[in-house]
């Protein structure tokens, strides 16, 4: 029985398709040469015959012939009345071999190698997908949900080994259910008993191998991503260059009325990407990086990475995007800290300085109205009340007060 039920393991590993053939003898080889170690102390004078189709294996052991009362060691010599049993040609000095079958090593022998082997094999698993996946850290891979929890969702590769999508790496209008195909990013493994791969659809390299599969310029390098920055689910921006002045390197990124792109954004739950050309010049980097703002004037303070930004008054909220994100990815894409401003007409000479109305105006409500880029008395006043109490947080009584002193100035 036990010996059908070491077979039975060694079967079991025989199917392990990931585990080469040369590992897979040098583990079985190894497992039973423990085993005679441990019973008579050497194995050097064992033959281990495996055979990896069939699943099953040979042990044979030589000894040498001694006269029968010259026997010394059981395992390394055999009696010459033991050796004329196996044949009656046999003469003292030579070697005897013969096979040894696995029942005769006990019940408890047998046990223990099966743990062994069965441990083994597990271990040769583990390191298999830990460094299978080790060197996937950075590709996507496909996977079936296998189990949806609160914190992580359980993906099941091709395989059947067990990948971790974390909930802080899934993209806030990700849902998925049971037996759903996902594509996510590898960007963490580790292993501690068990090996431990964590996925992502939320890091930036998870958009660039997106642009991999469906640009193919980018694939065979014609184009570089320079840098990509992501608020997922809601907008990315992406710099992009190349070297071949034939490609228009945005134009090959977005495809025909946006073939290329459109796959991407619906993979990603409909977030907004904004594809720009890469350049040195960091005035015009700035520039393209608050696309689709346009701006009028810019000055770069080199030094403190920071820019001064000028637009007209309709494009600021442009510039600034829905809930801050266009500037704050701009300035995450260009390394500069971007301080946009509310353009004035420089022949205006009836406009008035904010700073003029500090006697009337307290300080703190002149800073709510500079860090939105009304920095004059008209260019709150091209404001709507609606506006001004939604993008700064004064109360609507304190906005019509500013407006009725501001106005007066002009009366």
């Amino acid at each position: 029985m036990e010996n059908i039920d070491l077979i039975d393991t060694f079967s079991e590993f025989k199917e392990l398709k990931s585990i080469d053939r040369a590992t897979m003898m040098s583990v079985l080889e190894d497992v039973f040469r423990s085993m005679l170690m441990r019973m008579f102390g050497t194995s050097d004078n064992f033959d281990i015959i495996i055979n990896i189709d069939k699943g099953d294996f040979e042990i044979w052991r030589n000894r040498e012939v001694v006269e029968d009362d010259k026997v010394e060691d059981k395992n390394l010599q055999i009696a010459l009345s033991e050796a004329k049993k196996i044949d009656k040609d046999y003469e003292i000095g030579e070697d005897v071999t013969d096979e040894v079958k696995l029942a005769d090593f006990g019940r408890r022998a047998i046990l223990a190698l099966r743990q062994n082997l069965t441990s083994r094999i597990l271990d040769l698993e583990k390191n298999n997908v830990y460094e299978k996946y080790r060197n996937k850290i950075g590709d996507i891979v496909t996977g079936e949900i296998y189990q949806v929890w609160k914190k992580e969702i359980l993906v099941l590769d091709e395989e059947g080994n067990e990948l971790i999508l974390p909930k802080t790496e899934q993209i806030p209008s990700d849902y998925f259910r049971k037996g759903d195909t996902i594509r996510a990013v590898v960007i963490k493994v580790e292993m501690n008993n068990n090996p431990l791969i964590i996925l992502s659809r939320t890091s930036p390299v998870f958009l660039e191998r997106l642009f991999e599969l469906e640009v193919p310029e980018i694939f065979d390098g014609l184009i570089t991503i320079k840098k990509i920055v992501r608020i997922p689910g809601e907008r990315a921006k992406i710099a992009v260059e190349s070297y071949d002045e034939r490609i228009d390197p945005v134009g090959a990124c977005v495809g025909m009325k946006g073939s290329r792109i459109h796959g991407i954004v619906r993979e990603l739950k409909n977030e907004n990407i904004d594809v720009i050309n890469f350049t040195n010049n960091i005035q015009l980097y700035v520039t393209r990086a608050l696309s689709p703002a346009k701006i009028s004037s810019i000055k770069i303070d080199d030094e403190n990475k920071r820019a001064e930004v000028y637009l007209k008054p309709n494009e600021v909220s442009l510039a600034i995007g829905k809930g801050g994100l266009n500037i704050k990815l701009a300035s995450q894409l260009t390394d500069y800290e971007i301080d946009v401003y509310r353009e004035t007409e420089i022949e205006d000479e009836e406009d008035v300085n904010l700073e003029e109305f500090a006697d009337e105006i307290e300080s703190w409500i002149i800073d709510e109205l500079k860090a939105i880029g009304c920095d004059t008395a008209k260019s709150v006043l091209d404001l709507s009340i609606e506006d001004l109490v939604k993008r700064t947080d004064l109360e609507e009584e304190t906005i019509k007060e500013v407006i009725n002193i501001l106005k007066a100035e002009f009366e």
